[in-house]
C-alpha cells in the first residue's frame, strides 16, 4: 500500500532517516534534531484549545513524547506509561505527549485514561513542532514516534526517532537521560 496525502509543508527538507510503518519506508520532512542543538521555539494547541508556546517553559526540564495518534494501542501506552513515570519525577521536569490528533480527541483521551501528570498538545493546525524538530512523516502528515529531551537551558540532551512507528520508544533512555540532567 502507497501512503500520500496532499497538505502544504513550509519546510521540504526530506531526513535521511530510515522510519517505516509495518514495514513500509516512510519520508520525514523537516529539520533532524540532534543531542546539543538549540531546541526550536514553537507553537501548538492545548487540549483547550488555547496556544501552547514552547518560549512558556524556559528553565524547566521537557520530554517531548511524539506519537502519531493517542487513538492506537502503542500510542496510548507511551501516553499512559509517560503519566505515571511524570509522578515519579521533581516539579521542575514536564511532559508533553505530542500527536496531531485534534485536541478534543486528545482532552477525551486524557479524561478517560486518568493522564493528569503528564500533558498533551497537538501539532494538527501548521505542524510546527513536526517540521522543526523533523518528526513529520510527509506521505502520511503524522508524526512519527519518538522522544526529545530538552535541559533548561534549551538544548536537547536525549533524541529517539523510533525506525519502525509501530514499536514503542525507549523509556528507560529518555528517563535516563531526564535523571541525569536533575542530579
Amino acid at each position: 500500500m502507497k501512503y500520500k496525502m496532499d497538505i502544504n509543508i513550509k519546510n521540504k527538507e526530506e531526513l535521511k532517516l530510515n522510519i517505516k510503518f509495518n514495514g513500509q519506508p516512510l519520508t520525514l520532512v523537516g529539520k533532524e534534531i540532534k543531542v546539543g542543538d538549540k531546541a526550536p521555539e514553537f507553537k501548538s494547541v492545548n487540549p483547550d484549545l488555547s496556544e501552547f508556546n514552547s518560549e512558556d517553559l524556559k528553565g524547566k526540564i521537557v520530554v517531548y513524547s511524539v506519537a502519531p495518534s493517542i487513538d492506537t494501542g502503542v500510542c496510548a501506552i507511551q501516553a499512559r506509561t509517560f503519566n505515571e513515570k511524570a509522578t515519579q519525577l521533581s516539579d521542575d521536569v514536564v511532559i508533553y505527549t505530542v500527536t496531531v490528533d485534534l485536541p478534543f480527541a486528545q482532552g477525551r483521551f486524557c479524561a478517560a485514561e486518568g493522564i493528569e501528570n503528564a500533558k498533551i498538545i497537538s501539532d494538527y493546525k501548521d505542524r510546527e513542532f513536526g517540521e522543526k524538530y523533523g518528526f513529520l512523516i510527509d506521505e502520511l502528515k503524522l508524526l512519527s514516534r519518538g522522544v526529545v529531551v530538552v535541559d533548561r537551558e534549551g538544548v536537547v540532551k536525549y533524541v529517539e526517532y523510533v525506525e519502525e512507528v509501530t514499536n514503542e520508544v525507549n523509556f528507560d533512555g529518555a528517563l535516563k537521560a531526564v535523571e541525569e540532567l536533575n542530579s
